[in-house]
């Protein structure tokens, strides 16, 4: 069957055939099984979409298939093999990584991010897709997004299920973790807290205590500004129209006050 019959490829294959209806496949024999299973997940054969229209994961096969990868917008490949063949250096641009043992985290993180800046759809990419290039993925979260080892794992393995990262990977990502953040147990401070945003946390994480609130004490002897004296007044009876209390003292004793002799109102 050609191209121009059919506008979208198979989703299992990447071939176009009419896969619906049960038709085999002229490149590489895959069919629809009439009585197949509906809730069987089956391998797809487009790379994995790990973050929104940017950063992709996948194996070789993925890779292989040019016309699958334009379809998903993606114009550039980082190669996680450094044995393996760049397929179609017209149509992508490519960067291969070189390394014996361990993988060359900066080296990768710095052609992402320059594919991050350049808005470019990324694919990265080993044969199998299961632990090298997915470790890729997973120092980019860590460095770029400030994701702890942790979340960057369950995140990458809810978008692939079929990660499978080895020891030896795995024991490179915990030490690239520890030159991100510092050592593991200070690894929470300054970081993002995404425990809401993925449902879990770090089993060593605690909550940070709160400040306590200051207590102000008086260094010195002197009596504070804010003290109210204590006047000594003692209490004394009011009658409303009564004289003076006998033996009490009046508050103008001490004034110079003429007496004053009352006026009789009988002249008006």
């Amino acid at each position: 069957m050609r191209k121009r019959e059919r506008e979208n490829p198979c989703g299992i294959c990447g071939h176009y055939h009419k896969f619906e209806e049960g038709e085999v496949c002229g490149i590489c024999g895959h069919r629809m099984p009439a009585t197949a299973d509906k809730s069987v997940v089956h391998v797809s054969a487009f790379a994995s979409e790990i973050l929104s229209e940017f950063l992709y994961l996948g194996s070789f096969d993925n890779a292989a298939r040019s016309e699958l990868l334009k379809s998903q917008g993606i114009s550039c490949i980082l190669n996680a093999v450094p044995s393996c063949q760049n397929l179609y250096k017209n149509s992508f641009n490519y960067h291969r990584l070189q390394y014996d043992q361990k993988l060359p985290f900066d080296d990768a993180i710095q052609f992402l991010e320059q594919c991050e800046k350049e808005r470019a759809r990324v694919l990265v990419h080993c044969m199998s897709g299961k632990s090298r290039s997915p470790a890729i993925v997973m120092a980019f979260l860590m460095k770029s997004k400030g994701w702890t080892l942790a979340q960057s794992y369950q995140w990458v393995k809810e978008h692939r299920p079929s990660v499978e990262l080895n020891p030896a990977v795995y024991q490179q990502l915990q030490e690239f973790e520890q030159i991100v953040f510092g050592s593991i147990e200070n690894s929470g401070v300054g970081m993002r807290n995404l425990s809401s945003l993925f449902g879990f946390s770090r089993p060593n994480d605690t909550p940070v205590a709160l400040a306590a609130a200051p207590v102000f004490t008086s260094t010195s002897s002197s009596a504070s500004i804010f003290t109210r004296p204590s006047l000594n007044v003692p209490p004394q009876e009011f009658i409303f129209g009564a004289g003076p209390t006998p033996g009490a003292t009046p508050h103008n004793s001490g004034l110079n006050i003429p007496a004053v002799k009352d006026i009789s109102m009988d002249g008006y």
